[in-house]
This record gives C-alpha cells, structure tokens and sequence, in this order.
C-alpha cells in the first residue's frame, strides 16, 4: 500500500506541482486547502497577490480533480486568528515588528494541519515550500532550496526532529522555471498565477489601516537621540526599526527610527550611523536538529527575510543566544527572527530582542562547521 501524504493546497502553482510531484512517485495524495481567514466579500485590489478567496480554493479544487484525487477544506479561521492575527497585533503594540508567516508555519501548517493528517491516517504532510529536508547520520536537517532567490527555509526555523520526519517539500529541489514549466505540461490551470506577495489577511498591504481598526493607540512624543522633543506621534504600533518616512520631521539631517519605547511611548530617532549594531540578542531559539551547538560557532545570519547573510559567531545561552556580527548590521529590529546558517543547512533560529546581554567571553574561540 502507497504511504498516504496530506498536501496543504493554497491554489497556488507551487503547492499544485508539489501534489503533482508527490503522485508521479507513488505516493496516495490528498489534497488539503486551508481556510485561513475569510477574504469573500471584501474590496480586493486589482492586482491582488495573496491567498484565502474563494478563487484560491476553487483553483486547488480544480487541480484535484485534474489530478484525480481528493481535495478537502479545512476551516482554521478560528486558529489562524488567535496564533497569527492577534499574534501580528499584540507584537505592534509591544513595539516590535512581527512576521506572521513564520507564526503561520510553526502554529498552523505544521502543528494544526498535521494534526488532521493524522486523523486522516496520513504518513506525511507537504508543501510547496522552497526547502529542502534531508536525512543525515546526525539527523534530519533542513536546508536552502536550490533556486536561492525563492529559498523560504528562513520561515522554517520552528521545525523539530518529528516534524521533519513527516513532511515533504517536493519542490525545494527544482528552479521555479522548472516548477512552472511542470504545472504547463500537466495543463494546470494555475500555471501562470502569479506568486502571492502580500500578508494573506491584509490584502491592501495598508497593515497601519488595520492596526487602527482593532488597537487603542496611545499618542507619544518622538525624540532625538539626545533626549530632544521635535514631534508627536499616534502610536508607536506605526513605526519599525529604520523607519524614514512619515515621521513628521522637516528639515536637517534625514532622521530614521532608531528605537520603540513601549512602557514611554517615546519613538527615538537619529541618524543613519545609530541604526549600526554589533550584535544582538535572540530568544525563543530553536535548532531543528534538536540540540544546541557546543560552545560558541561561526554562522552567517539573516536578520529579514530579504536580506542577506552576514558572518557572525553564535553564542548560544540556555532558550536564547548572542550574535556578534563580524560586520556591524543595519536595523536589526526587535520582533523579527534571526536565521542561522552554515552554508545550506539551516542550523537554527529565533526571535531578536532589544538590547544584549553582558558576559559573553571574548577570547574563546568559534568552532566552524
């Protein structure tokens, strides 16, 4: 008997080519779409890229059914809201700047969905994540896609050992124009839809519009470096680390958010050298191996999704650790996560914090992968 594999089906041509793939090697696929949040009836923009239509679920019906093979509706409007959306708004009030993919992922896709896998008596769950997830003697490790300017392992981190074990990213190990390619010759009907680029709940990407329909913001002042005064704000929900425009300012040397004080509601800012740090503090770390590094070791990091890797020594501390940059790196902001790498394997992850922790010792010496 084929090992049955549950396939989360956005409508998407990623997670199509994936139940594709899936099938063409023996697998019983199940198609599943989730219902994330209820999009139906609302003024979308015209060049809307995101998910959570009714046209999404339809397009994944079709596929299916071009395939042959089941296709379910599972409802998590109710998670997604307590472990993404209220996440997304309570991080702002703190000041921080969250990413809601990565709670997606860790609460959702691969906690909730696999949960319903099992109950489907299904031996893998898979996406159309651009990853990839290979068995080594150590254990299973997560690592870079193939195609690096689509790679997503940055939203991966949370992944555990179990979770690894049961699931597949099939289209990890192809370029997009491959992927793509794929889904033409099958006669998908989503071949060409276009890639969803938008927070799937905020279809305007206007996410300051929706902070002021579900928060009470507290006005505050916003003050120079030097403790100066020059203006008022209506929240520090609307600002992020490295922020320009719309502070309010006029005039002088450009002025960027340089850091969020939730407890003053003071937003301080100051020039562009004040956004440098040479490292930072990261909580919540999480190793997808299951075990910390000894002592500490060179990485590179990604600090946004979007940015680039940059050398740095890890210097892991209990369920946090320290990361000195080699180089000093601009905005590194509170409420995003910090990935870490050695060459393509995804070593670990967490969320960065403000401010550093004192003692970390400065003459022992990083082991290298």
């Amino acid at each position: 008997m084929p090992e049955k594999v549950v396939v989360a089906m956005s409508g998407g041509v990623d997670s199509s080519v994936a139940a594709l793939l899936l099938q063409q090697q023996g697998y019983d696929v199940v198609g599943v779409t989730m219902k994330l949040y209820n999009l139906d009836g609302e003024d979308l923009p015209p060049n809307y890229q995101g998910c959570c239509t009714l046209d999404d679920v339809e397009d994944a019906r079709s596929v299916c059914r071009k395939l042959g093979i089941p296709h379910y509706v599972l409802n998590t409007q109710r998670e997604f809201q307590s472990e993404v959306v209220d996440y997304f708004t309570s991080e702002y009030q703190l000041g921080r700047t969250p990413h809601p993919c990565i709670a997606c992922n860790d609460k959702i896709k691969f906690s909730h969905l696999m949960e319903r896998a099992a109950v489907l008596e299904a031996d893998y769950v898979a996406t159309g994540h651009y990853a990839q997830i290979e068995r080594t003697p150590s254990g299973i490790v997560l690592k870079k896609a193939v195609d690096a300017s689509k790679d997503q392992s940055y939203v991966l981190f949370g992944m555990g050992q179990d979770q690894l074990a049961h699931t597949l990213m099939p289209v990890g190990a192809y370029p997009k124009s491959e992927i793509r390619q794929m889904a033409e010759d099958a006669k998908l009907l989503n071949a060409a839809k276009p890639d969803s680029q938008d927070i799937c709940f905020i279809p305007s990407g206007d996410y300051k519009s929706f902070l002021k329909k579900r928060l009470d913001t507290v006005p505050g002042d916003i003050v120079e470096l030097d403790g100066t005064v020059v203006g008022r704000h209506e929240g520090i929900e609307y600002f992020t680390i490295g922020q320009r425009r719309g502070l309010g300012i006029a005039g002088g040397e450009p002025r960027f958010v340089i850091r969020l004080e939730p407890e003053t509601r003071r937003v301080i800012i100051g020039p562009v050298e004040a956004l440098m740090r040479d490292e930072m503090r990261v909580s919540a770390v999480n190793y997808p191996l299951g075990v910390a590094p000894e002592g500490p070791v060179e990485i590179n990091v990604k600090i946004r999704y979007k940015s680039s890797e940059a050398a740095a020594v890890l210097y892991p501390s209990g369920d946090g650790a320290i990361v000195r940059f080699t180089r000093p790196q601009r905005s590194v902001t509170p409420g995003q996560a910090a990935v870490f790498y050695q060459g393509d394997v995804l070593l670990g992850g967490g969320t960065i914090e403000p401010g550093v922790i004192t003692g970390v010792p400065e003459d022992q010496p990083a082991a290298t992968a």
